[in-house]
């Protein structure tokens, strides 16, 4: 990366600085680097010399003036900086020379770690009791643009979706089957379940006894044979089928599902409760109100969250009824995720290149990870941290050290978006969460359908993308634009504006340079003479603008960049750091804020620079320029899921 370059070449030069003035050996030098934001004040900016200011026993500014004088003796970073400026207090300005840039950019590689690293994501985990809604929608596509990020810079990545059939909401949907008589028009069997969910929830309220049908389900599905059992099998892997289809449809795949009911099958759970009884912390309680459960035992310093049953400050396990909580098979799947159980699944196909857990078929290599990144929202935070604390009681704390959690805001709905899905808004609130258990929401197969009814009714030229395609990258984008804190409100009409953060329109800057650089071509004849409509000069441009001049590629550049210009050029440089920020800190929207930002550039480039016409020179070095861009949005989208469209 060119950030990682410029760090370098500073603290080499701080170093030979230090035994120039006969100064003990520094330890490591942190140079943090920043971009200004008007390129007066350089392309590259450190405040390294204040930081040296008391070890070094100098004033700030003389330091930067060493810097400056030992980075232009070394070369001037590889020559790539054109010039390097003081300015109070003490901050070194460099300059790049962006020609230099051009050039050497296709020699920047991200940083060393990344190679040989398997990292297993877990993602989408939903309930297999109804169908999807946009709520899981936001992890499906967090999850996914992770992993794209993650491949992207050299990991190795396995996806796994958790099916969780053992749990109260499929043993909910079993009994609502059993019990609830429903008519209705359904065109999928998820849909009918989503009613059959709502239905048997406002019967638990009217009939408090029905609850103890939800305990009898769950422990036959537990014992996992029987009719009750075979039909929570038959429900859930139809509706899972449902759910992988409906994520095929917004480009989401996965390699494994891992059903829980195998856990339990397999052993994973025995040999994970023989593993933590050899431990002070996993403890049966014997009085109080816990008798009976075995706990994870906290700290006495240790506060919970909240003080609900799944949250409790003594983290239950196993109920006193023998029936095993969701964090105790986690942690059972955890051990088994970082290889660190004697077990292992059969594997079979589910569909075609999609594997399933089962008490059948072959040995896979999946697990062993180095790295295990799980997206759940954020109420699973305890959960979470409970399988931390049970992987450093078990001595694996460098395992737990890789785990990390992936927490994200809930969605909710704009009052418009729930109006308009017939959601009683007289309250008058700002938003309107979802709930499954009392039916309200919206599916995802529903948001789907309605956007790309808005988009078909609106469009002029429906000979780009289809509408469909276009609605499901609108909303995939709107899901993954925000801090993962953020609790999102969905709007139908924000996510396909044509105008500002919105993935619509990144698709149309990437067009507009499409057809840009495909009008040069025809012009140009590929080398050839070419028409003057659009400015090309006699001799034509070269395959998208390479001049006869240009070395490696790269044509010559203006003597003097235009502002817009330079913006672009600035921007684009970044691309690399923007990368390796996102697969560090685990955050896909610091790829959408890049991506919005190097399309306003470029839309800002296009409106200010004429790329078609003037000299020859001018051509070829703008058409080079909309080419790196249409180079880079093109990787950043493909990071993010979305299209490359020729046109819209």
């Amino acid at each position: 990366m060119l950030s990682e370059l410029i760090q370098e070449s500073l603290k080499q030069s701080v170093h030979t600085i230090a035994l120039t003035l006969g100064v003990p050996a520094i330890a490591e030098v942190n140079v943090a680097l920043e971009q200004p934001a008007s390129a007066d004040h350089g392309d590259y900016s450190s405040n390294i010399a204040m930081q040296l200011a008391r070890p070094l026993r100098k004033a700030p500014l003389a330091i930067a003036g060493l810097i400056v004088a030992e980075l232009e003796a070394s070369g001037s970073v590889q020559g790539l900086v054109l010039r390097t400026e003081v300015a109070g207090p003490g901050f070194i300005n460099m300059y790049l020379d962006w020609e230099a840039w051009a050039r050497a950019k296709g020699n920047f590689t991200l940083p060393k770690g990344a190679e040989g690293l398997k990292v297993i994501v877990e993602h989408t985990s939903v309930n297999p009791n109804k169908s999807l809604h946009i709520g899981h929608l936001r992890n499906s596509c967090i999850g996914d643009a992770l992993v794209r990020v993650l491949r992207a810079t050299g990991h190795t990545v396995e996806v796994h979706n958790y099916v969780d059939d053992l749990g109260n909401q499929l043993a909910d949907t079993v009994a609502g089957l059993l019990n609830v008589p429903l008519e209705g028009a359904h065109v999928r069997f998820g849909d009918y379940c989503w009613d059959i969910y709502a239905e048997i929830n406002k019967t638990y309220a009217q009939q408090p006894e029905m609850v103890q049908k939800r305990t009898e389900i769950l422990h036959a599905l537990e014992e996992g044979h029987g009719n009750t059992a075979w039909i929570g099998n038959l429900v859930a892997g139809q509706i899972v089928k449902e759910h992988v289809e409906e994520m095929r449809g917004f480009g989401i795949d996965y390699d494994l599902l891992v059903w829980e009911s195998s856990i339990l099958k397999e052993g994973f759970w025995s040999s994970a409760f023989e593993l933590l009884s050899q431990t002070e912390i996993f403890v049966q309680e014997t009085e109080g109100k816990l008798a009976g459960c075995w706990i994870l035992k906290q700290p006495a310093d240790d506060t919970a969250p909240d003080t609900q049953e799944e949250h409790q400050k003594d983290k239950v396990l196993v109920r006193s009824n023998g029936i095993l909580t969701y964090t105790a098979k986690d942690i059972a799947y955890h051990l088994w995720k970082f290889g660190l159980l004697e077990k292992d699944f059969s594997y079979s196909e589910f569909q075609s290149g999609l594997w399933t857990t089962g008490l059948s078929g072959q040995a896979l290599p999946f697990g062993r990870a180095d790295q295990v990144v799980n997206v759940i929202d954020y109420r699973q935070e305890y959960p979470q941290l409970m399988v931390k604390q049970a992987l450093k009681a078990l001595g694996f704390g460098v395992q737990a050290d890789a785990l990390h959690h992936v927490s994200y805001g809930v969605v909710s709905l704009s009052p418009a978006s729930a109006a308009g899905l017939g959601i009683d808004t007289s309250s008058g609130k700002s938003s309107y969460a979802m709930s499954g258990r009392q039916g309200v929401g919206i599916k995802v197969t529903e948001l789907v359908r309605l956007m790309e009814d808005m988009i078909e009714s609106t469009r002029s030229d429906k000979n780009g993308l289809s509408s469909r395609l276009i609605a499901t990258a609108a909303i995939r984008y709107y899901l993954l634009r925000f801090n993962l804190g953020t609790e999102i409100v969905f709007d139908f009409k924000q996510a396909m504006e044509i105008s500002g953060n919105t993935g619509v329109y990144l698709m149309y800057a990437y067009a507009r340079a499409q057809r840009v650089l495909s009008k040069a071509a025809a012009a140009g004849g590929g080398g050839e003479s070419g028409g003057s409509e659009n400015g090309v000069g006699e001799s034509g441009v070269g395959e998208f603008g390479v001049g006869e001049s240009g070395v490696g590629g790269v044509p010559l550049f203006p003597a003097q960049l235009e502002a817009a210009e330079l913006a672009l050029l600035r921007q684009l440089s970044l691309w690399q750091d923007t990368l390796y920020t996102a697969s560090r800190e685990l955050t896909p929207n610091t790829i959408c804020n890049y991506a919005y930002s190097l399309a306003s550039l470029f839309s800002n480039f296009y409106s200010a620079c004429p790329i078609l016409k003037g000299g020859e020179a001018s051509i070829t070095f703008r058409l080079w320029l909309t080419r790196s861009f249409t180079d880079t949005l093109g990787e950043a989208l493909d990071v993010l899921g979305l299209p490359k469209p020729e046109r819209m």
